[in-house]
C-alpha cells in the first residue's frame, strides 16, 4: 500500500522538525522511542497532544478533528521515509542532499509544530514555524517558501535533460539571459529528446547554439514549416540536429535528434526582456515549469497534460509529460545573475528561493541559488530596490538603426501619489477560478484575497462574486450594495466555494462583462486564477471584444502561473496584473492592488511626441497609470532624437497634461529586438480582436521575426551538424517529464 504524505509548512524560517518544546530535532526515520516514552524533552505524550490541539485551535479557529494525534503514534506505518528541505537546512538526522547548518536561537511560538496523522487517509500533516532571536526571520538563510518535503519510496526516472544552467545580466531595466540545456542520453540506444519549457512572456529569443564536443553550430531562424522540414530531414539521415519552436509566447519546445548512447549535446538559448517595476522594486522572473493546462472539449490545438507513459491521452497537438507523485528526475538547475544597474542597491532578495549574494564591487552584485534549493518546480523571483529611487539612470533607452532613425524603450512614470484624487463609486466584480488546478491552497489564497477586498469596499460601491469551472455562476442576479449585511453574505458565499472540474474561463469572462454596466459606477473586474488553460486566444478575444469601459485586474495565484495570459488580460482591460504565491500572505498583494484601483493616477492616457517622428508604438493602447506601476513603451523613431513627451489623460474625471523632458538617452544593443517582440505581441492582439486579418498579422509577424532573428509563432530556430552522421536510423523519441508546479495537485490536473 502506498502511503500519501501531505506536508503543509507555514514557515518564516527553515526548522525542519520539532516537537512542541522545540528541543527534539530527531528525524522521524531515526526515532527510537515509543509513543509512551515521549520524545525526551520533558513533556508527556498527553501534554504534547494538548499542545498540538491548542495550536490547531488558534491556527484554524475551530476544534481539531478526532484523528489528531502525536506523529510518533503512527509513524511506524510508513516505510522508507526521507525528510528533505527544499529551502536548504536540515536539522539533526536530516536527509541526504540537505546540508546541515547551525540553528539560530528559537523562542517558542503557537506554531512551533503541529504534526497530525489522518489514519483513514494515510496522511501526515505538518505545520511549523520558528523565529530567530527577537522574532525576526532570517530571510537569506530560510525564505518564506521553504517546505518540508517527505517522499515515500520515490523512484528516480532517468531523463535526457541532465542540467540547466541559467546565466543572466541585469542592466538598467533590461535582462540578458543565457540558458544552457545539457541533454545526455542515459540509454543504450540512440534517442531524440523533446522538452517543453517556459520562458518569460516578453522574452525576445535571439540566439541559439548547439554544442557537440568541441564543435559549435549556430542556429538559424527560418519560417516554422521550413525549419521543421530541415530538422526532420537531418533526423532521418542520422545527423545531430536541434529545433526550437514557440508553442505560446511563454511556452517553447526544444527537440534534439540523434543523441548517441552516453553522449551529450548542449543547447544555448539567449533572450532579452524588460523587468517588472512595482512600488520602487524591480522584479526579475525566471519560470521553470509549465503548469498543466485545461483545454475545452473538442479542441485539439491546446497543450495537454499527461503522466509518464500516457502519451496521446490528452488529444492535444502539444503535450507536456509530468512526473508521477512518487517520481523524481535527476535534472539539476544552476542559476547565476549579475545585477549591474549603475547605482547603489539598497535591497536585493528573493521571496521564492534561498540565494547567495556576492559583492563584485562598483555597485555590482552576483546572485546564485543555494545548491539545496534548485528544484525546477516554481518561478524564481529576484527583486531589488535602489538606495535612491530618483537615481534611475535612463528614462529612455535607444538603439540607432543606421537609416536615420532607430528604436526606443522608455519608462512612463505615473504621478507619485493619488491621495488627493477623489474616489468614485465602483461596481466591483470578483471572478474566482474554482477548477481542479486551484484545489487546496490556491483557492484558499484566492478566498483570503477576496475577503480582504470585500472589507475594503466603500459604502457607495456595489459588488458581485462569480465562480467558474465547468460553468460560471454568480452569487446573485445583480451586484449588491456594499452594506455590512451584504458583505457578510459575500463572505459566506466565499466559504462555500470548492475547487473541481475544468477551467472554462470564457464563461467566467462572459458572466463578468456581459451584464449591462452601472451607469453611475465604474466596473472593475478582478480575475483570480492560475491561468492554466490552453485556449488563451479564445479568452483574450472575448476580453478584447467585451471589456468596453470596464477595467480588468488579473490576480495570479500560485507558484508558476500563466503570466502571459494574466498580463495580456490586464493590458486589454487597461489594468495591472498582480501575483501572490500560495506560501505568502495575500494582504500585501491585495492592499497594493486595491490601493491602485481605488484611484487611478491618470486614466484614458494618450501620448504626443515633440522632436522625432514616432511610429509602431507598443502597447497600442496605453493602460491607465497607477501609483507605483510605471508603463514601459517601445516604438520606432525617425529623424532627430525625441526631446519631450506630452502625456494627456484624466484625473478624477478632469483633463490633465504632463510634460516629460526625456533628457539624453543611453543606448543598448537589445532594444531593437525588445521592440520587435513587443510589436509581435501587439500584432497577435490585433489579430485576436479582428482589427487585422489573421493572414495580414501572420505575414507581418513573420517578416518582423525574420528581420530581427527571433522565434515566434511563425518562425523557429534550427541547427544541424552536417559534418558528421550517427549510425543507424533516427532514434526513439523520449519526452522530458517535469514535476507539476509546487502547490498543484497531480491527480486533479494531469491525464493519467
Amino acid at each position: 500500500m502506498r502511503h500519501a504524505i501531505v506536508i503543509l509548512v507555514l514557515l518564516a524560517g527553515g526548522l525542519l522538525f520539532a516537537c512542541s518544546s522545540g528541543k527534539h530535532q530527531e528525524a522521524p526515520g531515526a526515532a527510537s522511542k515509543t509513543a509512551d516514552e515521549g520524545c525526551g524533552c520533558g513533556q508527556s505524550e498527553a501534554e504534547e497532544l494538548e499542545f498540538w490541539r491548542n495550536a490547531y485551535r488558534e491556527r484554524f479557529g475551530k476544534e481539531p478533528p478526532e484523528w489528531l494525534q502525536a506523529y510518533r503514534n503512527k509513524f511506524g506505518k510508513i516505510d522508507d521515509v526521507e525528510m528533505r528541505a527544499s529551502g536548504g537546512y536540515a536539522g539533526a538526522g536530516g536527509a541526504a542532499g540537505a546540508r546541515a547548518a547551525p540553528w539560530p536561537k528559537r523562542r517558542r511560538s503557537p506554531y512551533a509544530g503541529i504534526v497530525a496523522w489522518d489514519a483513514d487517509a494515510d496522511e501526515v500533516w505538518v505545520i511549523e514555524r520558528y523565529y530567530t532571536e527577537g522574532g525576526d526571520t532570517d530571510v537569506e538563510r530560510a525564505p518564506a517558501h521553504c517546505q518540508l518535503q517527505a517522499k515515500v519510496a520515490d523512484v528516480q526516472v532517468p531523463m535526457p535533460l541532465e542540467h540547466t544552467a541559467v546565466e543572466g545580466e541585469i542592466t538598467l531595466h533590461l535582462a540578458t539571459v543565457k540558458i544552457t540545456q545539457r541533454y545526455k542520453n542515459p540509454y543504450d540506444q540512440k534517442i531524440e529528446a523533446v522538452y517543453t519549457f517556459p520562458l518569460p512572456q516578453n522574452a525576445a529569443v535571439s540566439d541559439f547554439l548547439m554544442k557537440i564536443g568541441d564543435r559549435t553550430i549556430r542556429g538559424i531562424v527560418r519560417e516554422k514549416e521550413e525549419a521543421k522540414r530541415i530538422y526532420k530531414m537531418a533526423r532521418r539521415h542520422g545527423h545531430v540536429a536541434s529545433l526550437l519552436q514557440q508553442d505560446r509566447p511563454n511556452v517553447f519546445t526544444q527537440s534534439v535528434a540523434n543523441i548517441e548512447p552516453q553522449k551529450s549535446v548542449d543547447i544555448e538559448i539567449t533572450y532579452f526582456h524588460t523587468l517588472r517595476f512595482v512600488d520602487n522594486e524591480y522584479e526579475f522572473v525566471l519560470p521553470t515549469v509549465v503548469g498543466p493546462r485545461f483545454n475545452p472539449p473538442g479542441r485539439t490545438d491546446g497543450i495537454g497534460a499527461v503522466g509518464r507513459g500516457s502519451r496521446g491521452h490528452s488529444g492535444q497537438a502539444r503535450e507536456i509529460t509530468y512526473l508521477k507523485p512518487n517520481e523524481i528526475s535527476s535534472h539539476e538547475l544552476s542559476f547565476s545573475v549579475n545585477v549591474n544597474v549603475g547605482a547603489k542597491i539598497a535591497k536585493l532578495y528573493s521571496p521564492t528561493h534561498a540565494i547567495v549574494k556576492k559583492d563584485l564591487g562598483e555597485n555590482r552584485v552576483q546572485v546564485t541559488l543555494r545548491e539545496s534549493d534548485n528544484i525546477p518546480n516554481r518561478d524564481i523571483l529576484l527583486r531589488y530596490r535602489l538606495a535612491d529611487p530618483a537615481e534611475v539612470r535612463a528614462r529612455m533607452v535607444t538603439f540607432e538603426a543606421g537609416d536615420g532613425g532607430g528604436y526606443f524603450l522608455m519608462v512612463l512614470d505615473p504621478p507619485r501619489t493619488a491621495e488627493n484624487i477623489p474616489q468614485s463609486p465602483r461596481e466591483m466584480v470578483f471572478v474566482l477560478d474554482c477548477s481542479g488546478s486551484m484545489q487546496g491552497q490556491p483557492l484558499e489564497t484566492s478566498k483570503r484575497a477576496v475577503r480582504r477586498a470585500l472589507r475594503r469596499l466603500d459604502q457607495n460601491d456595489t459588488f458581485q462574486v462569480i465562480r467558474f469551472s465547468n460553468q460560471a455562476s454568480p452569487m446573485g442576479s445583480r451586484p449588491l450594495p456594499a452594506t455590512p449585511k451584504n458583505i457578510k453574505k459575500g463572505l459566506r458565499y466565499l466559504d462555500s466555494l470548492e475547487a473541481k472540474g475544468g477551467t472554462m474561463m470564457e464563461y467566467g469572462i462572459h458572466a463578468a462583462l456581459k451584464p449591462a454596466a452601472d451607469a453611475e459606477r465604474r466596473r472593475i473586474v478582478t480575475f483570480l486564477t492560475d491561468g492554466y488553460i490552453g485556449n488563451e486566444k479564445d479568452v483574450l478575444r472575448i476580453v478584447k471584444n467585451e471589456v468596453g469601459d470596464s477595467r480588468i485586474f488579473s490576480f495570479g495565484v500560485g507558484s508558476s502561473v500563466n503570466r502571459y495570459l494574466l498580463e495580456r488580460m490586464a493590458s486589454h482591460g487597461r489594468g495591472v496584473a498582480t501575483y501572490v504565491r500560495n506560501d505568502e500572505s495575500s494582504r500585501r498583494a491585495v492592499d497594493g492592488l486595491y490601493k491602485r484601483l481605488e484611484r487611478p493616477a491618470l486614466a484614458n492616457v494618450s501620448l504626443k511626441w515633440a522632436g522625432a517622428g514616432v511610429s509602431d508604438i507598443e502597447p497600442a493602447v496605453i493602460p491607465d497609470l497607477f501609483v507605483g506601476r510605471p508603463v514601459v513603451i517601445a516604438g520606432r523613431y525617425s529623424g532627430t532624437r525625441m526631446r519631450r513627451l506630452f502625456v494627456t489623460g484624466t484625473v478624477g474625471g478632469k483633463p490633465r497634461e504632463i510634460v516629460v523632458d526625456l533628457g539624453d538617452p543611453v543606448t543598448h544593443p537589445a532594444i531593437a529586438k525588445v521592440w520587435a517582440r513587443a510589436r509581435i505581441a501587439g500584432l497577435h492582439d490585433a489579430a485576436i480582436s479582428g482589427q487585422v486579418s489573421q493572414s495580414e498579422a501572420a505575414g507581418e509577424i513573420r517578416q518582423t521575426a525574420l528581420q530581427h532573428g527571433l522565434v515566434s509563432d511563425f518562425t523557429s530556430f534550427v541547427a544541424v551538424d552536417s559534418l558528421s552522421r550517427t549510425a543507424g536510423t533516427e532514434g526513439t523519441t523520449v519526452r522530458v517529464a517535469v514535476p507539476v508546479p509546487d502547490g498543484v495537485k497531480y491527480e486533479t490536473t494531469v491525464d493519467d
